[in-house]
């Protein structure tokens, strides 16, 4: 295991060993760790008491983090005919057909989202190995094979994002930067887990979130509170 840095070390030791926060401490003391020179990304880790193993316990659904991501979101969308014109006026970053496909099977991958309209499907089915494992694949849940490419593009662009299930039942996502006032880290986070709470497979038995831990970018995990899933924006400042 690498050694961690003196930064990293002081922020572990000020979360402590096996204390659990609640949301808006955990924010808050996300806020004051200072551990790179970049603008690091929050992100929560749910670990849900999910069988992956059965179809109808996957979780794959979208959300609209009410503050966006603080990332600067690539789209490359796949149409053709008035449906470009669509695209491009919409904001999409890169657009085309057949000559969009050939450029990623030859290395292209400068875009963090695909969209495409539904004729478009048999060309992008081909880069199934390409977009599959990157996350990057069109699906119709999620609302990124659609006719509709502004409001798709919008959505993206504003802070809509995906979210799904590993093989182990771990939700990874990013819910900001931590440039982002304390009061939006924790709204982003409410809209989180009323997500992940309204998602709750009906199969699913026994305890539902297990655990939740919060970190930013190369830091240390924070654990959260798994019965503060409500009225987290009420809370006064820890």
């Amino acid at each position: 295991m690498a050694k961690r840095g003196k930064r990293y070390v002081q922020a572990k030791e000020a979360v402590g060993e096996g204390n659990v926060y609640s949301p808006r401490e955990a924010m808050h003391m996300i806020k004051e760790q200072q551990l790179v020179k970049f603008d690091p990304t929050v992100e929560v880790h749910f670990r849900l008491g999910v069988n992956v193993r059965h179809a109808d316990q996957q979780l794959r659904g979208t959300i609209t983090l009410p503050h966006g991501t603080g990332n600067t979101v690539r789209v490359a969308v796949f149409a053709q005919g008035d449906k470009v014109r669509e695209a491009e006026a919409a904001g999409a970053d890169v657009v085309g057909g057949d000559d969009l496909a050939a450029k990623i099977q030859a290395g292209f991958d400068e875009f963090d989202v695909t969209i495409a309209t539904p004729d478009m499907m048999a060309t992008v089915g081909k880069l199934g190995r390409i977009l599959g494992p990157s996350g990057k694949m069109p699906n119709p849940k999620t609302g990124t094979v659609t006719m509709d490419l502004a409001k798709a593009i919008e959505e993206v662009k504003g802070g809509k994002v995906e979210y799904r299930t590993d093989r182990t039942g771990i939700i990874h996502l990013g819910i900001g930067k931590q440039s982002f006032a304390e009061e939006a880290l924790v709204e982003n986070y409410q809209a989180v887990i009323d997500e992940i709470v309204r998602a709750k497979p009906a199969s699913a038995k026994g305890k539902y979130i297990k655990s939740i831990s919060v970190s930013q970018t190369m830091g240390p995990g924070i654990d959260v509170d798994t019965m503060r899933v409500s009225n987290l924006l009420e809370e006064a400042v820890a």
